[in-house]
C-alpha cells in the first residue's frame, strides 16, 4: 500500500469515527399563534351581559381555540364570506338606520380572514349595527342582560 493510499484511507476512517452512530432527533420549535395555518380571529367582547364578555381566539381551518363552540363560530364565517366582499365591513357611511337601541354590547374583531386582515369594531346602537352584529352570531355572543 502507497503512503498516499494509506493517507487518504485513515482520512475516511476518520471522518466515519466523527459521525455519530445514531443522530439526535431534531424537534421542531413549539408552534405559536401567528404561525398556525389557516384563519385566526381574536374577539374582545364587553358589555354582552351574563359570561359573554371577555377576550376570545377563533382557528378555522380546522376549528379551534378559546371561543366557545369555534366549529359552529367558522362554518357561519365561511357560509357568509363571499369573494370580493369584506364579511366584516362596517356599515356604509349615510345608510339611513333605525333608531333602536340593542344594548352596550361592544366587540372588537382582529386578526386574519380569507387571506385579508381584520380589524373591526361591533355595537348595537341602532338597527344597522344591531343586524351587523347579529349576522355575526356565534362569533359574536348573543347578548343577554347587562350585568
Amino acid at each position: 500500500m502507497s503512503a498516499l493510499s494509506a493517507v487518504s484511507a485513515l482520512t475516511a476512517l476518520t471522518a466515519l469515527c466523527a459521525v455519530p452512530a445514531v443522530a439526535a432527533p431534531v424537534v421542531p420549535p413549539p408552534v405559536r399563534p401567528e404561525d398556525r395555518a389557516g384563519d385566526h380571529l381574536t374577539v374582545v367582547v364587553q358589555h354582552a351581559g351574563s359570561g359573554q364578555d371577555g377576550t376570545y381566539e377563533l382557528f378555522c381551518h380546522p376549528a379551534d381555540g378559546t371561543r366557545p363552540d369555534a366549529a359552529e363560530a367558522c362554518r357561519a364565517l365561511d357560509e357568509h364570506t363571499r369573494w370580493g366582499r369584506d364579511l366584516f365591513a362596517p356599515v356604509p357611511p349615510g345608510t339611513l338606520c333605525t333608531m333602536l337601541y340593542g344594548g352596550p354590547a361592544t366587540a372588537r374583531v382582529t386578526g386574519t380572514w380569507a387571506g385579508r386582515s381584520v380589524d373591526a369594531a361591533y355595537d348595537r346602537s341602532n338597527g344597522c349595527e344591531i343586524g351587523r352584529w347579529d349576522r355575526m352570531v356565534p362569533l359574536l355572543p348573543k347578548p343577554g342582560p347587562a350585568t
